[in-house]
């Protein structure tokens, strides 16, 4: 006879709470984040004055990637589109922290 471990019945737990969402019985904290499309990233980028280049240093960016973005070759990930959000809302607290880590 085995025992049910701690995070087994975490586990167990977890999944019941999925399987409750998925059923339509409860409904789980979720957030949104916005998918912004290639005019929006284009946009972000010419309403601060920055070239491809230098909006895609001043956030840790690859310009290659930018250029993809705004064109609608590529579509950014979920991380991209997060600290897409950021920068739309608050750029300075991107650089910020990039600067920080640069310190390291």
């Amino acid at each position: 006879m085995s025992q049910r471990t701690r995070v087994g019945l975490e586990a167990e737990a977890a999944l019941g709470e999925v399987l409750s969402h998925v059923r339509g019985e409860d409904t789980l904290p979720c957030r949104t984040v916005d998918d912004p499309a290639a005019k929006n990233i284009l946009a972000l980028r010419k309403r601060m004055k920055l070239s491809r280049q230098a909006f895609a240093n001043r956030f840790g960016l690859d310009a290659r990637a930018v250029q993809d973005w705004e064109q609608g070759r590529r579509v950014p990930d979920r991380a991209a589109r997060v600290l897409l959000t950021v920068i739309e809302h608050d750029p300075e607290a991107v650089v910020r922290a990039l600067a920080v880590d640069r310190m390291k």
